[in-house]
């Protein structure tokens, strides 16, 4: 496992179709491990309102402090 609950991650690529971008960062809110790893990722806007929740592959995302 790359990543934990609650990191704080940086996308590495656009996902115009769920409203994020490049660069813009979010926290893990699930870990999946079965059948493949993936993580969900909450991207919160103005007011601390949820933005976007969707899932992503290791590869799409970075550690936010690297």
């Amino acid at each position: 496992m790359k990543y934990k609950l609650f990191d704080v991650v940086r996308l590495l690529k656009d996902f115009s179709e769920e409203g994020v971008f490049k660069g813009e960062v979010a926290a893990i809110v699930e870990v999946y491990t079965n059948p493949m790893e993936g993580y969900e990722l909450e991207f919160v806007g103005e007011g601390g309102i949820t933005k976007a929740l969707f899932a992503v592959r290791p590869d799409d995302i970075e550690l936010a402090g690297r």
